[in-house]
């Protein structure tokens, strides 16, 4: 049996991915301490409730990750001879999941609370011998939740952006984009202040509405990566650079007369099958690794190609 090599992250890649690590555990210690807080002053606002579990789920991607980076440090073995890498794609798609599935059933109990016209209220409390509209409390626990993680996701997007990966840039834009659940949150709760019954459960909603949004799109995204999707840039707008990098690499060495590629992600690493037709005459039955060697040093990402001769023009050029 075939057992691969362990793929060697470029040292600068790899100070990155460990930066990476203590800023996930960071995190956690962050959300935890928001958690904490929104739970202290939530009281019967359903649009504090809508956040809170919103930031219940903030921690869920940096565990699927640093489980995720502990896999996938694992050598090949006999029972994975390809190796772990497709941890990451998998811890992707299980943080996903679980941001959509809890986002849906709030976008359900808040539309029911809309329909049913709860009316939530906001009390008094002591403070200091002071009474305090509670709701102010509120709002100072929903600005502390926007800041740390909207700090948090501008650290991390250089660097998930530097090392492609999905499950950090995932984390990275939902950290982001928490001061608009805040923000939501805040108005939900002055619409309390105010007397606008609806104003709390419609910004619940909204806060739902842009969980399950998040969700789709990244179970969506997940799920083509798995389904071994060619690879494509960390914005999905284009193909990697890495599929005409493998071809360029392949073509540089002297024997290859033309090249057709077909590669697919595995978590952090691309690999997969590099077609070469030789130049006629040329015997390279035993230089096929001169080709590897080339299409590995053409990206850092590029890893274990399998390489296959066609004699001919069999396969055309992409």
């Amino acid at each position: 049996m075939r057992i691969r090599e362990p793929f060697e992250w470029p040292a600068d890649k790899a100070r990155l991915r460990r930066r990476a690590i203590v800023l996930e555990w960071a995190t956690i210690g962050a959300m935890a301490s928001v958690i904490l807080v929104m739970g202290l002053v939530m009281g019967s606002s359903q649009a504090m409730r809508t956040a809170w579990f919103e930031d219940i789920l903030g921690p869920i991607p940096a565990i699927a990750f640093l489980i995720a980076a502990r896999l996938e440090r694992r050598p090949p073995n006999e029972n994975f001879p390809l190796g772990y890498y497709r941890s990451m794609s998998i811890a992707y798609l299980v943080g996903a999941t679980a941001t959509l599935i809890v986002g849906s059933a709030l976008l359900i109990e808040n539309v029911v609370t809309l329909v049913s016209r709860d009316r939530p209220t906001i009390g008094l409390v002591t403070v200091f011998g002071h009474d305090l509209w509670m709701g102010w409390l509120m709002i100072a626990a929903l600005v502390y939740s926007m800041l740390l993680p909207v700090i948090l996701g501008h650290l991390k997007m250089p660097i998930a952006h530097e090392i492609h990966d999905k499950v950090l840039i995932a984390d990275a834009a939902m950290l982001k984009a928490d001061w608009m659940t805040a923000a939501a949150a805040i108005v939900g709760v002055l619409g309390i202040g105010f007397g606008l019954w609806w104003a709390d459960a419609a910004a619940a909603a909204f806060i739902a509405v842009e969980i399950v949004r998040d969700g789709v799109k990244h179970v969506w995204r997940a799920m083509r990566d798995l389904a071994d999707q060619m690879p494509r840039t960390v914005d999905r707008a284009e193909p990697h650079p890495a599929i005409e990098a493998a071809r360029r690499g392949a073509l540089s060495v002297d024997w290859v007369e033309d090249v057709e590629v077909e590669l697919r992600e595995e978590g952090h690493v691309i690999t997969g099958t590099v077609f070469v037709e030789p130049r006629p005459g040329v015997d390279v039955l035993n230089r096929l690794d001169e080709v590897k060697e080339a299409v590995c040093a053409a990206d850092w990402r590029l890893y274990d190609p399998v390489i296959a001769l066609v004699p001919g023009r069999h396969r055309g050029t992409r």
